[in-house]
């Protein structure tokens, strides 16, 4: 079968790892060092104690590799777009698209029979640059919850998880969603084939617009934001104005708020990807993340005034650190 990771960061790097590792023929993009140290080293990937390289074919240029038979997205959101054009050469009549991004993907009202179907979100696609593209007929969405990390170029580290959740836009239950998940059950994953995908999305995001921008302002992990009383305060009215929004789409939230925070409590001195980005003077995902569920709340009708004020002032730090091409972190005073 022949695959291609567009992105091979941590998540992307992850996945094209082990499905290498199960004899599938793996294409990955990337770019810079990493992309160099892939074509000297193979692309290496460290989990429980072990480091192991991985042959697969290394590019930046997608043009190079013809049609494909699945093609992953391990981009983050809002880097899409600018390649959405190219993946479209990727794809022959059967290709079977498997978007990995996080937040409220740009095909969220696609197939839903629903008031607001085929209702463009600009917030994670502006100008439907990436619908108009990529066939929504080709497309498994997934929601990809193992954690990993770019230990150096060419060097994927696992840190923990397996778990992997796949559905078909429309939420039916096809026999390419079938196939597709046991192709990751074979690599090593932990597959749920889910009839609503949507929902599960929402859980995850209910923690991700509240927890990534509190902080990315806060410089805090965690547990420690959840124990500070003032801003577990703050994050339990974000997700209380995001409930609102995702209950009037339809969306079932099978977990009470108490519980999703307890279980990201319970993750520890963790720093969310959004801090890890500020850290690291890499763009934000604010837009995917935050602004996606601000326009959904305009579209619902839903007050967001707590979401809103966070995403001002994450906005305006994603402007510094773009305008001054810096990064913040904390460091110890001398």
């Amino acid at each position: 079968m022949k695959i291609c990771v567009v992105g091979a960061g941590a998540i992307g790097g992850l996945v094209a790892a082990k499905l290498a590792a199960i004899g599938q023929e793996v294409s990955v993009v990337v770019r810079g060092p990493h992309l160099a140290a892939i074509r000297e080293k193979g692309l290496r990937l460290h989990e429980g104690g072990t480091e192991r390289s991985y042959r697969v074919s290394a590019t930046d240029k997608m043009s190079e590799l013809g049609v494909q038979d699945l093609v992953v997205i391990g981009l983050k959101a809002h880097q899409v777009a600018g390649v959405a054009a190219d993946i479209k050469s990727l794809c022959g009549p059967s290709t079977i698209v498997v978007t990995a991004q996080n937040g409220i993907p740009w095909w969220y009202f696609y197939k839903t029979a629903g008031p607001h179907e085929g209702t463009v979100l600009e917030s994670v696609d502006a100008g439907g640059v990436i619908a108009k593209n990529i066939d929504v007929d080709r497309v498994i969405g997934s929601i990809i919850y193992p954690a990993a990390e770019i230990a150096s170029p060419g060097v994927i580290r696992h840190v923990e998880g397996d778990r992997i959740s796949l559905g078909e836009v429309d939420n039916s239950d096809s026999q390419r969603l079938r196939s597709t998940a046991k192709l990751f059950r074979e690599a090593g994953f932990k597959v749920r084939v889910s009839t609503d995908l949507r929902s599960e999305l929402w859980v995850k995001l209910w923690g991700n617009c509240t927890f990534n921008p509190i902080s990315a302002l806060t410089h805090a992990t965690l547990v420690d934001l959840i124990q500070f009383p003032p801003t577990r305060a703050l994050a339990e009215r974000m997700m209380r104005e995001a409930q609102e929004i995702g209950e009037k789409l339809g969306v079932r939230f099978p977990v009470t708020l108490e519980k999703r925070i307890a279980g990201a409590e319970a993750v520890g001195k963790h720093k969310t990807s959004m801090l890890q980005d500020v850290e690291s003077g890499r763009p934000l995902e604010l837009d995917a993340l935050v602004g996606s569920v601000l326009e959904l709340g305009r579209i619902t009708g839903v007050p967001t005034p707590n979401l809103t004020a966070v995403h001002a002032c994450v906005a305006l730090l994603a402007k510094t650190l773009a305008d001054e091409k810096g990064r913040l972190r904390i460091e110890p005073a001398r």
